[in-house]
């Protein structure tokens, strides 16, 4: 555990993952210290170091496409501006549909993508099966391919930005963690810790999976959800894929590592909510090796060498909470990323460091800002590519 050295800082930030520690560097680079990052467990402890490294473009919304592909062009440069090697192999990543149905939702994403400047590909059955060696037959009708999507390990990525923050003056104390939020005529004061007091006027809730709870400390209550999922990998095999590869029916993904292992999950949820822990259970490791196999036949031999699971922070119209909340200025968003935290966090939390500065930010308040879940009114749009 490790104790702050001051009393106050101009921010807090709440959330020692992707989402907070790229925030801290963002504004640590605008001088806008003394800053402190927290977080009640250890680095990577939260979903930024149990998630399947991902990054795509794909997306059904504008807005979403963009962001991607701003954080795709930061993580190119992240060995060069933090000089760690993220391995990000772009073997791109495909998007599988079993029927006409799913292929026409594939099409509109893919004629989304395209208008975006982005060189996604429309593939029959025959391409498919070039990209995934082995697949069975009729298992696909068509899908989706964007070459420039990829995969990173998230462990150099946490680490890189740990240490460059810290290089900036920014103090991370682990294990401590935030009881509660003051408040002075409306705005934020101060937070209460696991080890005492600590004065500041803006704090960021970049908690991830605990971002709701986090918020109802603060006596703002969120829409917020944490869903736990589940992920597995094998032992490794000799390199075939190189794609992401995302069935729609189910949310089915996986990719190959450098060193053969095959690294997947399914969508679905395995319960809300954060009290039960991050356990693994039999019914996902059998549920999730009956879907490779039928997939992959080839995949059949291989054991499972080990297998966890981390929190989506889901958000009721599949869309991240960027921004002051109206309610407690000085109380600022970066949560609600679902399983997609480190797909979007380069660009997103340069939007969340100039939020926390009072700066006008280039995102769609209705789209993005917190203010949208105080409305009556129906979200605008809705982000449901919620896969892989």
């Amino acid at each position: 555990m490790s104790a702050p050295s001051r009393s106050r800082y101009r921010v807090v930030v709440v959330g020692a993952g992707v989402i907070g520690l790229y925030t801290a560097h963002h504004l640590a680079a605008a001088g806008a210290g003394p800053i402190l990052v927290v977080d009640r467990g250890f680095l990577s402890s939260g979903a930024s170091g149990r998630n399947g490294g991902g990054v795509r473009q794909q997306w059904e919304t504008r807005a979403t496409v963009r962001l991607a592909r701003e954080s795709v062009a930061a993580y190119r440069r992240f060995g060069r501006d933090f000089g760690y090697n993220l391995w990000f192999r772009q073997g791109g990543y495909l998007f599988l549909a079993e029927n006409d149905r799913e292929l026409a939702r594939l099409r509109a994403v893919h004629d989304l993508v395209r208008s975006e400047g982005l060189p996604s590909e429309i593939l029959d059955p025959a391409r498919v099966a070039g990209l995934v060696p082995g697949i069975a037959a009729g298992a696909a009708v068509g899908g989706t391919y964007l070459a420039s999507d990829g995969v990173l390990y998230p462990f150099p990525a946490i680490w890189g930005l740990y240490e460059d923050v810290r290089a900036r003056g920014v103090e991370v104390a682990l294990g401590l963690e935030v009881l509660g939020v003051d408040a002075r005529d409306g705005r934020v004061a101060a937070v209460r810790t696991s080890r005492g007091r600590i004065e500041t006027e803006i704090v960021v809730n970049a908690a991830g999976g605990w971002s709701a709870d986090l918020a109802q400390r603060a006596g703002l209550p969120s829409p917020n959800t944490a869903t736990r999922h589940e992920i597995l990998a094998t032992e490794p095999m000799k390199p075939f894929l190189d794609p992401m590869v995302v069935r729609v029916s189910d949310g089915l993904y996986f990719s190959q590592t450098m060193r053969g292992e095959i690294v997947g999950g399914v969508t679905g949820t395995n319960g809300t909510g954060v009290e039960g822990g991050m356990p693994t259970s039999p019914r996902f490791l059998l549920g999730m090796a009956r879907a490779l196999v039928r997939l992959v036949p080839r995949l059949a031999p291989l054991g499972v060498l080990r297998a966890w699971s981390g929190f989506y922070d889901d958000t009721p119209d599949g869309f991240p909470v960027i921004g002051e909340d109206p309610r407690r200025p000085g109380f600022v968003h970066a949560n609600g990323f679902g399983g997609h935290g480190f797909m979007l966090a380069p660009a997103a939390s340069r939007r969340v460091a100039r939020a926390a500065m009072g700066e006008t930010v280039d995102l769609d308040p209705a789209t993005f800002s917190p203010a949208r879940f105080l409305s009556s009114e129906r979200p605008p749009s809705v982000e449901r590519l919620q896969l892989g």
